[in-house]
């Protein structure tokens, strides 16, 4: 820049920003903060608009150009689990129908990774497909047996399911195991599991990690197993609570139960 245009610059007088775009602006800054940086913006205007603003999505992009929110698009998601082929598998009974017509009827789980300063820690989860609602889950540093049923059996306390819930997985030695299919038979589920090597299998929960970590985990330090625990703790009340999702019309997972349970009396 030449000297004569910073001074020309350093003349023009400030622009006035009108105090309804100063308190959106505001708001926008912690909803993003809020979302550890995650929140693009579709979601950023979806978020808005529950909350009373008139905006489009172009004015929300705009605006977020403006303020140097950027979103960072995450990595792909690697699967963790793999099976013990002495275990037997059950059927695929889902073949990735993802949208059942109440809650607990189907129940999606699967296992994770999650890295810190002292090592590895694996988390299992149980998401009701129906809310997208994460009802079960459960984190050690060991993935075992224990680590899938501990989360299980949070879920099954929670919740109380009828007999005849399908739950799904993937083929991992954990869930193929005898100890695992007891624990099923015992609280009258079904087992349904995806096919060899088909990631769409259990999308939704892996689309659930992706968020978990690249929205989330990835965005902070995690030096210890405790911080890691009280982190992932944290993005579930996050996830179930706030967090939008489009299959539940723009609802987080516990308010679009909610919204059923006031319809048909759900509990």
């Amino acid at each position: 820049m030449s000297r004569s245009a910073y001074y020309d610059w350093q003349k023009r007088p400030g622009k006035l920003i009108p105090v309804e775009e100063l308190t959106l602006r505001h708001r926008m800054k912690k909803l993003f903060e809020r979302s550890r940086s995650s929140l693009g913006s579709r979601e950023m205007m979806k978020k808005l608009r529950e909350e009373g603003f008139e905006i489009g999505r172009y004015r929300v992009r705009k605006l977020m150009d403006k303020m140097n929110l950027i979103v960072h698009q995450r990595v792909a998601y690697k699967v963790t689990t793999k099976r013990k082929f002495s275990d037997s598998v059950a059927d695929n009974l889902l073949n990735q129908n993802f949208n059942p017509t109440g809650p607990n009827q189907v129940w999606a789980g699967d296992v994770t990774y999650c890295r810190t300063g002292e090592g590895w820690m694996y988390l299992a989860v149980v998401m009701d497909l129906y809310s997208r609602r994460i009802v079960g889950w459960h984190i050690d540093k060991r993935m075992t047996t224990d680590l899938v049923s501990k989360a299980l059996m949070k879920a099954y306390n929670l919740r109380n399911p009828p007999p005849g819930l399908v739950f799904h997985s993937d083929r991992g030695s954990q869930y193929t195991s005898r100890r695992y299919r007891k624990l099923l038979a015992d609280y009258n589920m079904r087992a349904s599991m995806g096919d060899v090597g088909a990631c769409w299998d259990n999308a939704v929960v892996e689309r659930f990690f992706g968020s978990l970590k690249h929205d989330w985990l990835l965005k902070i330090p995690q030096p210890t197993r405790a911080h890691m625990r009280n982190d992932v703790a944290a993005y579930m009340h996050y996830y179930n609570l706030e967090r939008l999702h489009t299959a539940n019309g723009d609802r987080s997972p516990v308010d679009y139960e909610n919204e059923l349970r006031k319809v048909s009396g759900f509990s």
